[in-house]
């Protein structure tokens, strides 16, 4: 034993001193551990037009930026958590816009931010939050980073429309361990296609999309209230505190516009998928 010992130990000093003459880094070292991995998953898809869709942008940005959000961070066990952040539409729409940062202090979060205001904002056809779900899922593997909480954040403002069924996508994380957080944007405004929103998405993302441990949402109740929104929804995601459903800036308005809540009825969760059939018929 004691041989291999001094073997290895020659063999690995070595490789050592090769590196520095060569200029090259290696390093043998154990996961990161933090508070936190978080990937935040963000609806690009056609329904969510420029201005809004860099409405929803800085509001990411902005809340790296805010200090009640590094205290949030700094105040766990790790005092740092590792954030990812992609964006979807359909089910064949997703990429990764910023890969997996590690922040804990005031330059880390800044780097995300601006890595994050300096990337294009893409754009997709469809709604598939399932797809979204399914390509998160496997960021968690081998990347450097260990937690006792892993999270899907999802925002978005339509129900799944394309793809696999939400719940399947939804079921399979919790089975993974995986919670998913959402962030429902609630507007009366017409598609591009003049199409209306489907009424009480809040309810839909309640009863279909999130799951898991200590899961919640919050609901922006339009893209201009976005920003505080998501604020608001890191902080309570990042110090863990038990799921509950919030909501930003009150109850979803009625159809009518009227302030006052009305009796609602939660969408079915294949909402989206009739949906859908119905504008194929129209054609």
């Amino acid at each position: 034993m004691m041989r291999y010992s001094r073997v290895w130990g020659g063999l690995a000093g070595f490789l050592t001193i090769l590196a520095i003459s060569l200029g090259v880094s290696f390093a043998w070292s154990a996961p990161v551990s933090v508070d936190l991995e978080l990937v935040l998953a963000v609806d690009v898809s056609g329904s969510v037009d420029e201005v809004e869709g860099k409405l929803q942008r800085m509001g990411y940005v902005n809340a790296f930026r805010s200090p009640s959000v590094l205290r949030a961070i700094q105040s766990g066990r790790h005092k740092s958590i590792a954030v990812t952040y992609m964006e979807w539409a359909g089910f064949d729409f997703q990429r990764v816009v910023v890969g997996w940062k590690r922040i804990h202090d005031g330059a880390s979060a800044e780097e995300f931010a601006y890595l994050l205001s300096q990337a294009p904002i893409g754009v997709g056809p469809y709604t598939s939050i399932s797809g979204a779900i399914e390509f998160a899922l496997p960021l968690f593997e081998n990347n450097g980073i260990t937690s006792e909480r892993r999270t899907i954040d999802i925002s978005g403002d339509g129900p799944n429309n394309s793809g696999d069924y939400v719940t399947n996508a939804r079921d399979r994380a919790i089975r993974a361990g995986v919670t998913i957080n959402g962030l429902p944007i609630v507007n009366n405004r017409p598609s591009p296609w003049g199409r209306m929103p489907m009424p009480n998405l809040d309810l839909y993302y309640r009863n279909c999309v999130i799951g898991g441990r200590r899961s919640f949402l919050v609901v922006a109740n339009d893209f201009k209230s976005f920003g505080r929104a998501i604020r608001r929804k890191l902080i309570l995601e990042i110090v863990g505190l038990p799921g509950t459903e919030r909501h930003e800036a009150g109850d979803p308005p009625d159809p009518k516009g009227s302030p006052v809540l009305v009796s609602r009825a939660a969408p079915p969760c294949d909402a989206g998928e009739r949906r859908r059939r119905s504008w194929t018929d129209e054609y």
